[in-house]
């Protein structure tokens, strides 16, 4: 099982929210995931970034792939990813 940390989208139309999860890779962009690690707020000024340290690196320890954005978002956060 391929295990990918990934944005859900959820909010309004043209207000978007998105949650971190953990979630399968065949499982669809706002379906069922494993675990939520965090949160991101792009509409506010400054964004709104909140992440569980803990629970991601241990998910990237065990091999979990994180997204483009999600991997660029950790580096925002001081989380390096290998």
């Amino acid at each position: 099982m391929a295990v990918k940390i990934r944005l859900k989208r959820i909010g309004a139309k043209k207000a978007p929210f998105y949650r971190i999860v953990v979630a399968d890779s065949r499982s669809p962009r706002d379906g069922k995931f494993i675990e939520e690690v965090g949160y991101y707020n792009p509409t506010v000024n400054p964004t709104e970034l909140s992440i569980k340290t803990e629970s991601v690196q241990k998910w990237l320890d065990n091999g979990a792939q994180p997204t483009d954005t999600v991997k660029a978002l950790l580096n925002k956060s001081g989380i390096t990813t290998k």
